[in-house]
């Protein structure tokens, strides 16, 4: 099954980073925020990418292209530069990585209107390029499965802008850095889509998913949410680059399955 990743974008809330790199570049403990997603699919045995490419495409492009070599210690013999010699492998063999050019400035309906030839199954796997979570994509994909309907979005609760104090008679009882939202779910990303999904799209750059499809899919009835309540955390400003690497460092990565 096929897993498309957005990275199209431009991220102009955290142009601190995103002004000498695409989004999904900017790195959690030393490592690029796409890679941790393509972690958590491929612990699900999801190894099939087709990443969406866009703003400062080729930064994206060389990281996979290199990746062999730049992951791993390794001799060059000088002269005979195909003769090139890997000391110690990484983990994510088996990755199949497809890498598409849609645009810079297109919206998210037409770059995954322009990969449809890519995708010959019935059913494939969507996210964001952006968000992280603790997921059981097994169970998502099987909540899909269930309900026959075109779509399903992972709705999640999401992290507090400010930390959460609870007060007692003026005694600090507990408090908690971005604690999980309560009540009210949002679109978390971590879509399955049937492939009619591409009926409600086209290769128009304006053509967007929220608005000029799943809108209208969910007016239709055949939008069904998956209900995850654990946690989710997704990279939109600086301060989430720093928490979110500061949770890595710490061993709190919660997305951390593999």
């Amino acid at each position: 099954m096929k897993v498309v990743i957005l990275c199209g974008g431009k991220g102009v809330r955290l142009k601190e980073e995103t002004e000498t790199k695409p989004k999904p570049m900017i790195e959690i403990g030393g490592m690029p925020i796409i890679w941790h997603i393509m972690k958590i699919y491929s612990h699900f045995g999801f190894c099939e990418f087709i990443l969406v490419l866009g703003y400062k495409k080729n930064l994206i492009k060389n990281f996979f292209l290199n990746y062999e070599v730049m992951s791993q210690d390794f001799t060059v013999e000088l002269g005979n530069f195909d003769k090139i010699e890997l000391h110690n492998k990484h983990k994510e063999t088996g990755w199949r990585i497809t890498l598409v050019d849609t645009g810079e400035d297109t919206l998210k309906g037409s770059r995954i209107k322009q990969v449809e030839k890519y995708i010959n199954d019935e059913t494939f796997m969507l996210t964001y390029g952006d968000g992280v979570a603790d997921i059981d994509l097994t169970k998502l994909l099987s909540f899909h499965n269930s309900h026959k309907k075109i779509a399903t979005v992972t709705a999640v609760r999401p992290p507090s802008r400010f930390g959460e104090i609870r007060v007692r008679k003026g005694k600090v009882i507990s408090f908690s850095e971005k604690p999980q939202v309560s009540e009210g779910f949002i679109n978390g990303g971590f879509f399955v889509f049937n492939r009619r999904i591409f009926d409600y799209l086209t290769e128009d750059v304006d053509c967007d998913l929220e608005k000029d499809a799943l809108e209208k899919l969910a007016t239709q009835g055949e939008l069904m949410a998956y209900e995850h309540s654990l946690n989710w955390e997704c990279m939109d400003t600086l301060r989430d680059m720093e928490h979110l690497n500061m949770l890595w460092k710490e061993e709190k990565a919660f997305w951390k399955v593999w």
